[in-house]
């Protein structure tokens, strides 16, 4: 969509500007040089490159054409209902049940499920699972989430990488502020998880549930699926960076990593279940994009 191409833009901006910015204020002129060169690798990387950097980060694999027949069909059929191409299909052997999708157009898509999402889930909730994916794809969510999250991942390093030069010391009085550096870059973090709750409305999960649940066939699977797979996500935490976490359909980092909670971009799983409930008892009381 349109509004999600103007959101992408606004946030490669905006990172972009803020490498600059801090450049400037750690080293100077040669600092918002340096800022400005990383600045333009960094931003034209994350429009390029950021799907596969999700796939790496998710130790994900290609799915042959003769592998997994059965969940490759499936594919093929809800993408028919969606009136999508079907995506390419990704496999990751974390133990924990979740999915994601990213790629920066509906021709380029690439959907990830892990295995114990195929191990532990049934197959109507992987299916309702697959559908959501799909819907984020139709959506053209998937390009903002994978570049917000790229971004967010590279800025957050780049900070930690200049907070610890800075603690190491070693800069003179001439060579500018380094205690203020420090501190810029102690701050930097959270600047890029602000960017990245701008960019990832908390709607759009909700709009991929309800769309999914039409493409489906329904949301009754949808609410169960996500119930099980965020108890095991609070069981089975998964290990990625939390910039990460905001592709996955459920939060993968679990309750217990607190500095997760900085980049969380999902909303309750109670309260999307509830609304997914609520409307597969009142069908007639919201139309999804298949209705149209």
């Amino acid at each position: 969509m349109i509004r999600n191409t103007v959101k992408t833009a606004f946030l490669l901006g905006a990172i972009g500007g803020l490498l600059v910015i801090c450049g400037g204020l750690v080293a100077g002129r040669a600092g918002t040089l340096l800022g400005l060169g990383f600045g333009l690798v960094v931003v034209s990387g994350s429009w390029w490159f950021s799907d596969r950097l999700a796939i790496r980060v998710a130790r994900a694999r290609r799915l042959g054409p003769d592998e997994a027949p059965g969940l490759q069909a499936m594919v093929v059929e809800l993408a028919r209902r969606a009136e999508l191409r079907a995506p390419r299909m990704y496999l990751s052997s974390c133990p924990q049940p979740n999915a994601f999708a990213t790629g920066r157009s509906p021709k380029h898509a690439v959907v990830v499920v892990t295995e114990g999402l195929l191990a532990l889930l049934e197959p109507a909730e992987v299916r309702s699972v697959i559908a959501h994916e799909l819907a984020h794809i139709r959506h053209r969510d998937t390009l903002l989430t994978s570049v917000a999250a790229a971004l967010a991942t590279g800025v957050s390093a780049l900070a930690n990488l200049a907070l610890f030069s800075s603690l190491l010391g070693g800069r003179s009085r001439d060579d500018g502020p380094g205690p203020f550096g420090a501190l810029l870059a102690a701050l930097v973090a959270p600047v890029a998880a602000g960017l990245l709750h701008l960019a990832l409305s908390r709607s759009r999960e909700f709009d991929a549930d309800r769309t999914g649940a039409d493409i489906a066939g329904g949301g009754e699977t949808l609410a169960r699926a996500l119930e099980r797979i965020n108890g095991y996500a609070h069981v089975v935490p998964m290990a990625l960076a939390p910039a990460q976490a905001s592709a996955w359909v459920v939060n993968p980092l679990g309750p217990g990593v607190a500095f997760a909670r900085l980049f969380s971009t999902h909303p309750p799983v109670a309260e999307r279940v509830a609304r997914l409930r609520a409307r597969a008892a009142h069908p007639a009381a919201g139309h999804g994009l298949l209705d149209r």
